[in-house]
């Protein structure tokens, strides 16, 4: 299987700046790229393709050699291919009748990753292996970066990207042939029901906490924010009140992912069979506002509700949760949600009514009562045996 692994990265100085300068490059490269496809389609009605971009990279590059010159040419490559696979996914919109959403050009606070398409052309992980303490990644044209290496690399390196999150570097291995982590078997199934009160409540009855990280940030964000508002633009000071808020928001997703990872974890190690809600997150937390001739209703209700369902983090413990089943050898599956939460898990019977109140759950017709989202989750257990019993009879 494939997985990665990212570390963070401890460059000196001048290190530090030779990375912002190849990111820069790179963001460069990228917005030419893109100009040029532009303009020569516009000027003269020709498409230009990664093939023909690629193919002028040498001449830049010689035309350029205190530039662009003295990056990877791989990692160039790379950039281009980024370019074109954002090309066909705007005209693959175009073909499906979606929003187009044409390429954009790069500004300096939206283009954050280099990558290296092949460990050792350009790039070398572990590029001291005698170093007895320490873990070396070389990046041409800057140097030996040390890595805080907090735990082993397992498979072989395909992939090696360099990523800036705020003030720090991150490295991004991606491996190939990374073995599996099987874990024994516990014969034991479950179902999880998706919340804002708990992350996840079991069909067990038990609730997976949400700790609510963007809430217990709020207050901090809201006096960064303000702090923002009032600074100069393009000033020493607004650019450190931007740095201030965007170290608040990555420590925020930070602790989210580190949650998800938790919760994700308790799941993988006491259950074999995972039954999850199939959710549309974009669609569930989509705008109520509407639009002039057609405004929204209980918009700030439903705003609120957006908020809450993104800072619990779902998508996030969902694909976290995918994987971490994946290598220990567990079985997830995802079932249709609609009206799991409306279904009495004893009788059968779905009813609006069922639900009394967000927590509590009544069933008109046979009386049972229960903790609504407990009850929501034995439902969801039973939708995916059933799928499960059908794909095998299948």
């Amino acid at each position: 299987m494939r997985r990665s692994f990212t570390f963070l990265l401890r460059p000196t100085g001048k290190q530090a700046a030779s990375l912002a300068a190849c990111l820069e490059d790179h963001r460069q490269l990228y917005n030419a790229a893109l100009e040029h496809r532009r303009t020569a389609y516009r000027k003269a009605g020709v498409t230009v393709r990664y093939g023909d971009q690629s193919g002028e990279l040498k001449h830049i590059r010689a035309d350029d050699p205190a530039g662009q010159g003295r990056w990877s040419f791989s990692s160039q490559q790379a950039t281009l291919r980024r370019l074109d696979k954002a090309f066909r996914a705007f005209f693959a919109r175009v073909r499906e009748g979606r929003v187009p959403g044409f390429p954009r050009f790069k500004g300096r606070g939206w283009f954050d990753t280099v990558e290296w398409p092949k460990d050792g052309d350009g790039c070398r992980w572990n590029s001291q292996p005698e170093h007895p303490t320490a873990t070396f990644v070389r990046l041409q044209g800057i140097g030996h970066v040390r890595v805080h290496r907090h735990r082993p690399v397992r498979g072989r390196v395909k992939t090696i990207s360099v990523k800036r999150e705020g003030s720090r570097w991150y490295v991004v291995l991606s491996c190939d042939d990374v073995p599996t982590e099987t874990l024994p078997a516990t014969g034991a199934a479950v179902g999880v029901d998706m919340g804002v009160a708990s992350l996840v409540t079991t069909s067990d009855g038990d609730p997976l906490a949400n700790p609510r990280h963007l809430e217990a940030s709020a207050g901090r964000l809201a006096a960064a924010q303000r702090a923002l508002a009032r600074k100069k633009r393009g000033s020493k000071r607004r650019r450190k009140a931007v740095a201030r808020v965007a170290a608040l928001h990555a420590k925020v997703r930070r602790q989210r992912v580190d949650t998800a990872h938790k919760a994700a974890l308790t799941l993988v190690r006491a259950y074999d069979v995972i039954v999850h809600e199939d959710l549309r997150i974009a669609n569930m937390t989509r705008s109520a506002a509407g639009a002039i001739e057609r405004p929204g209703r209980n918009v700030a209700a439903k705003s609120g509700l957006n908020r809450s369902i993104l800072d619990a983090g779902w998508g996030v413990f969902l694909r976290v949760l995918a994987y971490k089943a994946e290598s220990a050898g567990r079985e997830l599956i995802a079932v249709d949600p609609r009206n799991t939460s409306r279904t009495c898990s004893r009788c059968g019977h779905c009813a609006k009514e069922n639900r009394v109140t967000q927590a509590r759950f009544r069933c008109q017709a046979c009386g049972h009562e229960a903790h609504a989202d407990v009850n929501a989750a034995t439902n969801i257990l039973r939708a995916g045996l059933v799928l499960r019993d059908a794909a095998e009879a299948a």
